[in-house]
């Protein structure tokens, strides 16, 4: 085109950004292939998978595993990519063939920037192992996406636990799904319009933010089960800043932070205004990342569990260091205080303060049950609007978790379900608590002597190599990362299979 006047040529305009949910490569490659027998070698491998074994003993289907590459969108609605998993049955079973229901798994957190959960080979995704036996192996099409951040994303950061861009990052790796239905590989198998949705810690987090918009964009759901999610994160932040110091708070709670100053620009002026010396100026760009976790501690990059330090930023905040209740979880909070702690007292000291002076209505003490009417700290103003205390599901919805989980606190699952109940929720919510006393009835007692029955093994295993505890902090090690996951994940498919 030539300019009036100038006789010279203008450039084209540019082309407009691709749509969100659309695929970047189709048909999306086909990655690994699985048959029963295959499966199963693979998760009598994966020290996590392989408790699943019991409630799935007879696969009917193998599993044909898909790279996708989808556009998305970032928090600030600008143009970025994410990956993910496919997922399809094969085989000759009538379950295997035809058009067949979707699971939407969003997974946990992954520290790691090349992590993809489509890599079912990899020892570390034990994961993807769970879901495709529990899932695809059964005859359900699952959908997993990496999240923008990880695998091939062009985003330079993952935006952790930030409802709105997770839910729409998910959602669209459902939509380049479904665009990408039938596969070659499975030219059979097609999406019968009947979805479910479900995912673990982070990816709890994630499966109920993605319900709540996809009830708001008016997509059918026919039921979510969210598991051991940080869903109010408000009353969340504010417990662990009082004190109840989860395992693994440092990566968790520095997260955080990082992934919302980025966001919204605020949580801090400098890194040194929130985080100890020897760790502010690499905190930033450290997660996702490039090192294993035990490099991350060996180079000194975090503390391993030392959040805060040992001396309160006030008298009055003694109490709170540590917090002593729940007497259970006592030792784990003891752990997350000492010299090497992460965040600086003048910035513990404010959320402190503003949480005192604006409390949650979920914690410390349960009053309307709802996030804090008026918080003025920044970190906390970022939770309240990221916590799902929000919305009301009207498909039926499965809360699973345990109690005594010393990583996402089982305040989440029981603020969430009185919050629902509160609400006048209509919709069927059930809660099952996988370390609730097999011996005193209730729902999916297999499942929980299963657990306790885990729970001993991993306490007997630490008492043979020489701890004084009776195993309690090894149960306490295990008890998010792979105790409670397989047995929810069991509870996940019954419940499902039961629609």
């Amino acid at each position: 085109m030539t300019s009036p006047g100038t006789g010279q040529v203008e450039p084209p305009p540019p082309p407009p950004p691709p749509t969100s949910g659309t695929l970047i490569e189709n048909p999306p490659p086909l990655v690994g292939s699985f048959s029963t027998t295959d499966l199963l070698n693979l998760v009598n491998l994966n020290s996590v998978a392989t408790r699943i074994v019991d409630f799935v003993l007879n696969p009917r289907c193998g599993v044909n595993v898909h790279q996708l590459r989808y556009n998305t969108l970032d928090p600030l609605q600008q143009p970025t990519t994410a990956s993910g998993a496919l997922m399809v049955p094969t085989g000759t079973d009538a379950a295997c063939q035809g058009p067949r229901p979707i699971v939407v798994y969003a997974h946990g957190t992954q520290p790691e920037k090349t992590f993809n959960i489509a890599d079912l080979t990899d020892s570390d995704n034990s994961e993807g192992l769970l879901i495709a036996a529990a899932f695809v192996a059964q005859g359900y099409i699952v959908v997993a996406p990496n999240y923008a951040g990880f695998d091939t994303s062009t985003l330079p950061y993952h935006p952790y636990l930030h409802a709105g861009q997770q839910s729409q990052d998910t959602s669209d790796s459902l939509a380049a799904a479904r665009s990408a239905l039938p596969t070659s590989s499975a030219p059979t198998i097609t999406d019968n319009g009947r979805l479910f949705i479900t995912g673990y810690s982070q990816g709890g987090f994630v499966a109920m933010a993605t319900h709540r918009l996809l009830q708001t964009n008016g997509v059918p759901v026919v039921a979510s089960a969210p598991m051991s999610g940080p869903y109010a994160l408000g009353a969340f932040g504010d417990a662990i800043f009082q004190g109840q110091v989860i395992r693994d708070a440092p990566p968790v709670v520095g997260w955080i932070m990082t992934a919302y100053q980025r966001i919204y620009g605020n949580i801090y002026a400098t890194p040194t205004d929130a985080f100890e010396p020897q760790y502010a100026p690499t905190i930033d760009t450290l997660l996702p990342t490039t090192l294993t976790r035990s490099q991350i501690y060996d180079q000194g990059l975090l503390p391993q569990e030392q959040l805060f330090s040992s001396t309160p930023p006030d008298p009055a905040y003694a109490p709170f260091t540590p917090a002593t209740m729940p007497t259970d979880l006592a030792p784990v909070f003891a752990r997350g205080f000492g010299p090497q702690n992460l965040i600086t007292n003048a910035y513990r000291g404010g959320v402190l303060q503003d949480s005192l002076a604006q409390p949650d209505g979920g914690f410390p003490t349960i009053t309307d049950g709802l996030p804090a009417a008026a918080p003025t700290h920044p970190l906390r103003v970022a939770l309240k609007a990221n916590d799902l205390r929000n919305w009301s599901p009207t498909s039926p919805v499965l809360l699973c978790a345990g109690h005594d989980d010393p990583t996402v606190l089982y305040l989440n699952t029981n603020l969430i379900d009185n919050y629902w109940t509160g609400a006048g929720v209509t919709a069927p919510i059930r809660v099952l608590d996988v370390d609730e006393d097999p011996t005193e009835g209730g729902d999916e007692i297999t499942i929980r002597l299963g657990f306790a029955a885990a729970k001993e093994l991993v306490a007997a295993a630490a008492i043979a190599g020489g701890a004084t505890d009776g195993g309690a902090q090894a149960v306490a090690d295990a008890y998010h990362s792979s105790l409670v996951p397989p047995f929810c994940l069991a509870a996940v498919q019954s419940y499902f299979n039961g629609f």
